[in-house]
This record gives structure tokens, C-alpha cells and sequence, in this order.
């Protein structure tokens, strides 16, 4: 991992942050008081509290946990990582970018992008990144957004 420790802490910070948002804006939610309870009209699909489809931000952050966070917008639904460096491959990196573009959990809700950097004459150059990379990592979030869908639906 390149950057500063700093990037880290504020990376941190961000994600607890919008943790404790998450959290309050659900317990929120649940004060209903006394009052009957009505039957949601909101699909299972467009479940949103926080400006996206909630099941695909949870999947995008689960899926990108690996990696340290530069920004995260919830509300605009963007997701920036900061460089990773494989462990395994110390000569490349890796910065990925997912923006959330709709209510509905679909895939077409949903782009990444990705940008590859290789280790060149003491620097870093610019390289290509693989599409079968960025439709790999699409699939992975939809598929853990329908897991959470389903389980959060008991089905």
C-alpha cells in the first residue's frame, strides 16, 4: 500500500462516520411510536435511506473493503479507493471508482471503473486495465447486493 498513514486515519474516519449516519438514519426509521403499522409500497428493489439503492452501496463498500477509501458520497452514491498495491504484485496498482446511479437495484444502476498504474523507471505510468476486470468486479457487487436483497426479504 502507497500514501501516507494519514490517508488511512481520514479514510477511517470517513467510513465510521458514515457508519454512524447509516445507523442513526435507521434507528430514525424505526421510531414509529404506537402507531399502526402500514404496509411499505416501496418495492425491495428501490430500499433507500441514503440517496441510492442501499443494497448496492452496502454490496460496493463490502466488495471494495480490501482496499482504502479516498471518498465516499452515499447521498450521490460514489465510491473512490485510493491506490492498492497488491502484495502479491508490489510493481502495479490499482484505484477504483463506483458510482451508484439509481434508486432501483438493477444493473445498469451500477458502473465501475478502474484505473492501473505499473511501477516504471522509479515512477508510476499509466496502463491498461482489462475489461474482463471492471465486468468482474460489476458482477461481484450485484451479486452481493441481491444476496443482501434476498436475505433482507427472507427469501
Amino acid at each position: 500500500m502507497t500514501g501516507s498513514t494519514h490517508t488511512g486515519l481520514l479514510s477511517a474516519r470517513s467510513l465510521a462516520t458514515a457508519g454512524f449516519c447509516a445507523v442513526a438514519a435507521l434507528a430514525l426509521v424505526g421510531c414509529g411510536g404506537g402507531r399502526k403499522k402500514v404496509q411499505s409500497s416501496i418495492a425491495p428493489s428501490a430500499v433507500t435511506t441514503i440517496g441510492v439503492n442501499s443494497y448496492l452501496w452496502r454490496a460496493s463498500l463490502d466488495s471494495l473493503s480490501f482496499m482504502p477509501l479516498l471518498q465516499s458520497d452515499s447521498a450521490g452514491g460514489v465510491i473512490v479507493t485510493d491506490w492498492y498495491v497488491n502484495p502479491k504484485q508490489p510493481g502495479e496498482r490499482v484505484k477504483v471508482t463506483v458510482m451508484i446511479l439509481d434508486k432501483d437495484l438493477r444493473a445498469d444502476a451500477l458502473r465501475v471503473t478502474a484505473q492501473r498504474e505499473v511501477s516504471a523507471n522509479g515512477g508510476w505510468t499509466a496502463a491498461p486495465v482489462q475489461a474482463a476486470t471492471v465486468q468482474k468486479l460489476e458482477d461481484i457487487i450485484l451479486t452481493r447486493a441481491r444476496d443482501l436483497r434476498r436475505d433482507s426479504i427472507g427469501g
